[in-house]
């Protein structure tokens, strides 16, 4: 019995020895979970991220939409019908462009003993079609390929004939990235503290509804529009009562380039206008200073008020190809905005009139705005030749080999008043219009018999000054919160200044156009852009 027992009892420690063990082997029990908490000092989606005094948001959209009459160009942008294959508007045209975009933004905030500091991120995933930028699909008018206009290196060779290829590696009707692929865009990248803004964010010369006053289409000529942002060094300071005053230093080189065009007279004559080129596209020189800009804003209840300026450097490159030919002096162009918005107006709860006026010397970008371009070639239809065409460019400053630059000097303004008939549905109306105008060198070249001459009928006269108009309507309809389709419609008028008609030795850049008599003629257009879009 005693053995028994003995036995017993070591086998019951050997259990409770074995039993402590696996106890002490066991996890300690976790601590609560720290769940996200709501960050309510920076208005509603904000949370603090776990662990840090810093608050985050995160934002976007979801976009699928289709442009009627457009073809995209190889960075995916919508092109309406105003140069290249769909302004030559024939087989090779495109007659619409279709897109899906992802948006996110992601927006920090940490409050400090200096202030909020703050970072913005916005970026774009995006699969647009393609566009054609073949010239021939096969035999025929001999096509030529190389410098466009009537600079001082003109090349004019004769180019075989190629298959249609889209911006997609080669592949015909092409997208942006090919099947799979697509592009990615950076629209905003900034830090803000202490009063300064730092990296990439829209322009403090830009009205606050930039090309936007009250449509969904980009390509509003009439002022600024730095829709996807500019990097800039920024400062601005804050008064009190809604007066808010920026100096920003604003990168040049993306979207404030319309071109400092070397017009001297070459052995290709005048034949580049075709492609609304008046002159060297390669005279620009080095970046030397950012664009200078001073903004003034005034916001309050009933809207907001701004004047914003802009200066600008145009250095150019050499008057040819080597150092020892000279080049001309750097000249400062300039540029004035202002701006106006009207909230709450009698006829409705929310409506709106937003309007923006601009004058610009050397300095066409913020008239001419990026994604309207300041070039274009639009060939229609004549009772009197083989077809006609509408050919127009507003570059920065032009020059000839010798001289000094001169400016183009332009002006406009766009528009649009927005009516809410319910919660559910609203309407804009807007319009927008800029003109261009030239002095005494570059008309006396451009219409020289050196250049106009030698494709110009008896008769015809010679203008480089041109104006664009633009109106449009858009309506948009809301089922839901935060989802919301759209039609807009567009209608753009080319206003150009040449009469009579025109012969050219040969058509460059411009798509399957033969070597025949064309009218000068104002040319229309319009696009319909349809969208459906849900922002979260």
């Amino acid at each position: 019995m005693k053995l028994v027992k003995s036995l017993l009892l070591g086998s019951a420690a050997g259990l409770i020895a074995v039993g402590g063990a696996q106890a002490a082997d066991l996890p300690v029990k976790a601590k609560a979970v720290e769940y996200v908490k709501i960050c309510s000092l920076y208005g509603a989606g904000f949370y603090y991220i776990p662990g840090t005094d810093t608050c985050i948001k995160l934002g976007g959209y979801l976009r699928a939409e289709v442009a009627l009459n457009t073809n995209s160009d190889i960075s995916g942008q919508f092109n309406v019908s105003s140069q290249g294959a769909n302004g030559a508007r024939n087989r090779l045209t495109n007659y619409y462009t279709m897109r899906a975009r992802e948006d996110l933004n992601i927006d920090t905030r940490t409050a400090t003993e200096y202030g909020v500091v703050r970072t913005f991120f916005d970026g774009v995933f995006s699969w647009t079609t393609g566009n054609y930028v073949g010239t021939n699909s096969g035999s025929g008018a001999t096509q030529y390929s190389g410098t466009l206009g009537v600079g001082p290196n003109p090349v004019g060779t004769a180019a075989s004939p190629v298959s249609l290829f889209g911006s997609g590696s080669g592949s015909v009707n092409g997208t942006d990235g090919n099947t799979s692929g697509g592009s990615l865009g950076v629209y905003y990248a900034f830090i803000q503290f202490a009063g300064f803004t730092m990296g990439k964010a829209v322009s403090q010369f830009d009205a606050p509804w930039t090309n936007y006053p009250g449509n969904n289409f980009d390509g509003l000529v009439g002022g600024s529009g730095t829709v996807t942002g500019v990097n800039q060094f920024t400062y601005t300071a804050d008064f009190g009562q809604g007066v808010t005053a920026s100096f920003s230093a604003e990168d040049v080189t993306q979207y404030y380039q319309a071109g400092n065009l070397n017009i001297t007279p070459g052995a290709t004559g005048g034949f580049g206008l075709f492609a609304g080129s008046i002159g060297n596209t390669g005279s620009i020189g080095g970046t030397r200073s950012p664009n200078l800009v001073g903004m003034v804003r005034v916001d309050q209840a009933w809207g907001l008020f701004q004047a914003s300026v802009a200066a600008k450097d145009n250095h150019v490159a050499y008057y040819q190809q080597t150092e020892i030919s000279g080049h001309p002096d750097d000249k400062w162009g300039w540029a004035v905005q202002l701006a106006l918005s009207i909230k709450n107006i009698p006829t409705g709860a929310g409506d709106t009139i937003n309007v923006s006026g601009v004058y610009t010397d050397g300095a066409t970008r913020y008239n001419f705005q990026n994604l309207a371009g300041s070039t274009f070639a639009m060939f229609g239809s004549s009772g009197s030749a083989y077809q006609s065409v509408g050919f127009a460019s507003a570059p920065d400053t032009v020059f000839i080999n010798g001289s000094s630059q001169e400016t183009v000097k332009t002006w406009g303004f766009r528009g649009a008043y927005t009516h809410n008939w319910d919660p559910y549905w609203n309407t804009s109306v807007y319009g927008a219009y800029a003109a261009a105008q030239f002095g005494t060198l570059a008309k006396s070249t451009i219409c020289s018999a050196a250049v106009f001459g030698t494709i110009a009928s008896v008769g015809s006269t010679c203008n480089p000054d041109f104006n664009i108009g633009q109106a449009g309507i858009i309506t948009r309809w809301t089922p839901v919160k935060n989802l919301t389709f759209s039609a807009d419609f567009t209608w753009s008028h080319l206003d150009q200044k040449y009469s009579g008609f025109v012969t050219p030795a040969a058509i460059i850049a411009v798509p399957a156009k033969p070597v025949a008599t064309y009218e000068l003629k104002d040319q229309d257009t319009f696009t319909l852009l349809l969208r459906a879009q849900r922002n979260w």
